[in-house]
């Protein structure tokens, strides 16, 4: 079913849907949803291809093989080990999809990429029966799988090749596969993944690109899904001057050989997704394994503030994240400096989801539009902010903070409020007398 979402001036909406204003005071079942999740589009040796997957933090310490063909400690991903480090969940896509799969006479790698050429196919005479052959396929020294079978035919595909059943069996030490090539990476790809992607939740998304004309297709449908749909989640992007509230650009490079200088995304996105709604990544330290460039003077660090960069900076030995900040720079009467805060918009995003989230589920088509019926709506969204109280997200909230109302038309229910959001500490400034 297709549902309305987004913001609105007016009450001229065609679809069924929420539709969530978030504005900034003049002066200048209900339950939370989990945070965690990410997404990212990724370029891979090995793995599902054409296709969004999931992976959770479990399956990537204990799965690591199968699913990505390395093992989770190894440099090949370094990225997402770092990504990790805060994700519980990543919905992951392959960009360079359609490349070639290694083979030999008896199998033919499970995907292409060039990590099918890691693997090898060992026959030996079985010492039980010898009418029968005992298969093994190996990805790099690592035993994957092994069968014993009496022909080609009756041997099962595993997870990493498929077997040809036309095959004549016979003893060899090791037959490595070849000719396995990934495919390419283009914007056409990117699209691919954008299109797919967009019916999942999750919290943050990044992309590892340096290409300006890549960074503009993200930072463009992160707004339509925001501003339009009512998806609320940000993205993590390097070094864009996007000025909003829904893309987090970072500053700083790496330096590691073989790793393009914006793979300290990886790092940036799990630990904004995972990030509680009553928490900040201000003064976060960096546990990842890139080499991060931090040398910045103290007016450079002042300047990317000001600037809208999330900057990591050195503070003893350490590298600690500066400021918990999103790109936002430009503020107007109903979106002040509050919105640059990425505590700010973790906790307006919640509320904007988890509104949504009630409202489509269990009042949109069910409950009518009487005064009993908004009561309940109304009792379900403050249970909803009172939570974010109790959490410390937000304070001073009382119940007449939310107030409801029949709208324009007999379908309409327009709701209005406000909250309070609550910030981590992040300046001290201490006047101390000596007597």
């Amino acid at each position: 079913m297709a549902l309305g979402g987004g913001s609105f001036t007016t009450q001229n909406k065609t679809l069924p849907g929420a539709y969530i204003n978030f504005v900034s005071a003049a002066s200048a079942s209900a339950m939370l949803s989990d945070r965690g999740v990410a997404t990212m589009p990724l370029e891979l040796d090995w793995g599902i291809e054409d296709e969004v997957f999931e992976v959770t933090n479990e399956d990537f310490q204990k799965n690591d093989l199968k699913i990505f063909g390395y093992a989770s400690d190894s440099e090949k991903l370094k990225g997402l080990s770092d990504l990790f480090l805060g994700a519980r969940t990543l919905y992951a896509y392959r960009l360079n999809s359609g490349g070639d799969k290694a083979a030999n006479e008896f199998a033919t790698a499970l995907y292409g990429g060039t990590r099918g050429n890691d693997l090898k196919i060992v026959i030996q005479a079985n010492t039980d029966d010898s009418a029968k052959f005992d298969v093994v396929t190996y990805l790099g020294t690592v035993k994957v799988d092994a069968q014993t079978v009496a022909t080609a035919a009756d041997l099962i595909a595993n997870d990493y090749v498929t077997f040809k059943a036309d095959a004549t069996l016979a003893e060899t030490a090791s037959t490595p596969l070849s000719g396995g090539a990934n495919g390419t990476v283009s914007g056409t790809a990117h699209q691919a993944y954008l299109d797919k992607v967009e019916s999942y939740t999750y919290n943050t998304m990044g992309v590892v690109v340096t290409d300006e004309i890549t960074k503009k297709l993200y930072v463009a449908f992160n707004k339509r899904l925001r501003d339009e749909l009512g998806i609320k989640s940000q993205l993590v992007i390097y070094n864009y001057a996007a000025d909003y509230m829904g893309v987090i650009s970072v500053k700083n490079k790496v330096t590691d050989a073989a790793w393009s200088e914006a793979s300290l995304v990886y790092w940036v996105t799990g630990v904004e997704c995972s990030c509680p709604v009553n928490k900040s990544c201000q003064n976060k330290k960096y546990d990842g394994d890139f080499s991060v460039d931090t040398a910045y003077t103290q007016n450079q660090l002042i300047t990317a503030i000001k600037a809208g960069e999330l900057v990591l900076h050195k503070v003893n030995s350490d590298v600690r994240v500066l400021e918990d900040i999103n790109s936002m720079v430009t503020t107007s009467d109903t979106q002040g400096d509050v919105f640059k805060d990425n505590q700010t918009i973790r906790v307006i995003d919640q509320l904007g989801n988890d509104d949504a989230v009630l409202f489509n589920t269990k009042y949109l088509g069910v409950v009518p539009n009487t005064a009993s019926g908004r009561m309940s709506l109304w009792s379900d969204l403050v249970k909803i902010r009172q939570i974010l109280q109790e959490l410390g997200a937000i304070e001073n909230f009382t119940d007449s903070d939310v107030s409801i109302a029949q709208g324009d038309t007999k379908k309409a229910v327009v709701v209005t409020g406000a909250v309070e959001v609550v910030n981590a500490m992040g300046k001290l400034y201490m006047t101390t007398t000596v007597k």
